[in-house]
């Protein structure tokens, strides 16, 4: 069998699973692996894992001002540098 070999944009890819536990074991322990060496992908993975908590929170938060256009383009630049 030929080891799964994944990169950023596969390990967003694989978040919700990853976080739902429904990720086969082979994808899991990529994505794990993956994981301990990329910050910004454990940064990704934390950050969703803040949202969904929060989301399931019943309290309602304003986000600041421009906050989802700020959002948007450092992903967007995020993207873009991975790519290159």
């Amino acid at each position: 069998m030929v080891p799964l070999v994944i990169d950023c944009k596969h390990v967003w890819e694989y978040i919700s699973g990853y976080l739902d536990n429904n990720l086969e074991a082979s994808e899991r322990n990529e994505v794990q692996k993956h994981l301990e060496h990329c910050e910004i992908c454990s940064a990704i993975l934390d950050s969703t894992r803040n949202i969904l908590i929060l989301s399931a929170d019943e309290r309602v938060f304003e986000l600041p001002l421009g906050f989802s256009e700020r959002l948007h383009a450092r992903l967007d630049e995020e993207m873009q540098r991975i790519k290159a």
